[in-house]
């Protein structure tokens, strides 16, 4: 292996390009929006550095593009398609008409064209938005989906800056995980703009983001503007208006936020995930409130999910209360169970560390690199001495591999060179097992247990409840209790045989959870009416999983009715009836789930 940008380079089972041989470190995009054909249209030109002699030719990722030319310093350069797979897409082979020697540099510049099937990018028609007068647009790049938009080395082992001009309609707005760098009139084209964008910090491709749409924002902070469609910006700025007291905590956790700017974009529902932490422009959705708002400092590789949210309940400590942050580190080792339970025990993807080769990035994407990789921290955090002490560490951290990627190997031997004292402690700790073996972890950390054991008291009246007890339960049961632990109640259920259903209709007649908006309770709930066979619960799931699009509450609905008879084939029905509008990656996982991939 060598070293690249500052830190090991690894071949990367994803991705054709191989950053051994060259380097992509800056890229200057070019490109028009075209709502019309749906695609992306344009020139992208990297600068590029050999990274060995007599460099001859390259290789790029790319998705279902049309690439049209491709020029290396101003002359034309040969390129061909190579063999399309599955699902990486198609290597693009292009040979220069010099030969570069290594540190050398040259300008490869590709003119392409995205494919309005493209799994990076959703567009809505004008009916799909709040404002129902003008399309939008928006990009999800990761895991490995930048390649759908533009030829890249699609791995997050490379890391470059960029510049972007984006032509739109002059009545939209642009933005991008950069920088605004100023707008003007499009010379081509009167009925257009060009919105220009600058990232001055080393990215991988994964986080370069674009939206387009008829959105406005509000100031919530000297750093921070929330942006939205028009009905739904007052709104937006109220639910994050605690933004930069987060930011704060974190900087104060964590070391300085490096990005300058950190907005927030409040997509439309059908975002696939819950928050996208790009650089400067955080994407989120209506269904995420506040209280977890993702104030992500940009860390590693594989342990980076584990990172972030240890962080985030660092910082929900110090918002909360550190008996808060306990509750929510036991709630992500229910979900953790939850997970494994659905993968199965011996499922290679359950591993902390998987081995990528030959699996679909977004196949493999579930809670464990979270939770698994938080559960480590914690573990680590009570062996070395308590949060205070395992804080510096990761301060520390964050420090010497800012704007690098790194791999295990890296985080763990930075991790014994800051504990030099205890590495006697850090022997004792199962590192096998921890990080490569499938299933649950082989410790469990030790829980201040005061905010969960309401919840557990609770669900425990309800499991072992007979019919004759049904009488005893009254909305009083929920005096005190918030909405987190309603949560934490609802999961403990999950995890367990499903209830009778007389059970589930009294807890509706006495809770009147069918009443409550927040989405988290809201899904568990319906989840917990599926499985125990409610069919008056059937239109209400089959709503929530289609109203909204985060594959966190999408796939386990669909799931949960494609395996109650009753549902089966309506769940599948109406998953085709809204395939159209999904976002391609969550239409193709739903669609596995489903039995129906194309």
């Amino acid at each position: 292996m060598k070293e690249i940008n500052g830190a090991m380079a690894v071949s990367d089972p994803s991705s054709f390009a191989s950053p051994s041989c060259c380097l992509t470190r800056h890229l200057h995009l070019r490109c028009r929006v075209d709502f019309g054909a749906h695609a992306l249209r344009g020139t992208a030109a990297f600068t590029t550095r050999a990274e060995r002699d007599a460099l001859r030719c390259l290789v790029l990722d790319t998705k279902d593009l049309q690439v049209f030319k491709v020029t290396a310093n101003g002359q034309d350069a040969q390129f061909a398609f190579g063999e399309k797979h599955s699902f990486k897409g198609t290597p693009l082979e292009i040979t220069l008409p010099f030969e570069m020697r290594r540190g050398q540099e040259a300008i490869i510049e590709i003119s392409f064209e995205s494919s309005p099937k493209s799994s990076a990018l959703q567009w809505f028609t004008p009916e799909q938005t709040s404002g129902k007068k003008h399309p939008f647009l928006f990009s999800q790049c990761q895991a490995n989906h930048c390649r759908a938009i533009l030829p890249c080395q699609d791995t997050p082992a490379v890391k470059l800056t960029y510049y972007a001009e984006v032509s739109v309609p002059k009545e939209l707005v642009a933005l991008m995980s950069a920088s605004r760098d100023g707008e003007m009139p499009d010379p081509e084209d009167s009925s257009r703009k060009i919105y220009r964008f600058s990232q001055n910090v080393p990215i991988p491709s994964y986080l370069i983001a674009l939206v387009v749409g008829d959105l406005e924002s509000r100031k919530i902070g000297p750093r921070t503007l929330v942006w939205a469609e028009k009905e739904l910006v007052d709104k937006s700025a109220y639910e994050f208006a605690e933004t930069e007291a987060m930011l704060q905590t974190a900087e104060d956790l964590a070391g300085p936020y490096v990005w300058g700017q950190y907005d927030l974009l409040v997509l439309p529902p059908s975002f696939p995930y819950g928050g996208m932490e790009n650089p400067c422009l955080t994407f989120v959705t209506p269904t995420l409130l506040v209280s977890v708002t993702l104030v992500k400092v940009n860390l590693s590789f594989e342990l980076n999910e584990g990172h972030t949210v240890y962080l985030e309940r660092r910082i929900g400590g110090r918002l909360f209360g550190e008996q808060f942050r306990h509750f929510k580190a036991l709630g992500g080792w229910r979900e953790l169970q939850n997970t494994i339970k659905t993968l199965g025990d011996n499922s290679p993807i359950s591993k902390l560390v998987p081995n990528l080769n030959e699996i679909d990035p977004d196949v493999a994407y579930s809670s464990v690199p979270y939770e698994k990789g938080f559960a480590l921290l914690f573990y680590l955090e009570q062996l070395l001495g308590g949060p205070d002490v395992f804080i510096g560490f990761l301060k520390a951290y964050v420090q010497q591999f800012a704007y690098k990627s790194i791999v295990t190997d890296e985080w763990k031997t930075f991790l014994y060179s800051y504990f030099k004292d205890k590495v006697d402690i850090l022997n004792k700790v199962d590192w096998n097992s921890w990080l490569h073996a499938p299933g649950m972890p082989p410790v469990k950390p030790t829980y201040d247990m005061t905010l969960t054991n309401a919840c557990v008291a609770l669900s425990q009246r309800w499991i072992q409840a007979k019919e004759s007890d049904l009488g005893s339960f009254s909305s009083a049961d929920l005096k005190g209790i918030s909405s987190h632990q309603l949560i934490e109640f609802l999961a403990l259920l999950l995890l367990e045989a499903p209830l009778p259903l007389s059970h589930v209709k009294r807890m509706q007649q006495v809770y009147d959870f069918n009443a409550i908006s927040n989405s988290e309770i809201r899904f568990r709930w319906l989840r917990l009416c599926i499985q125990s066979k409610w069919e008056e619960a059937i239109p209400l799931a089959l709503k929530m999983a289609t109203e909204q699009g985060r594959m966190k509450f999408t796939r386990p609905l669909f799931r949960d009715l494609y395996n109650f008879d009753k549902s089966r084939d309506l769940a599948v029905k109406t998953f085709l009836e809204h395939r159209a509008c999904m976002h391609p990656v969550t239409s193709m996982l739903v669609g596995k789930d489903l039995r129906q991939d194309q």
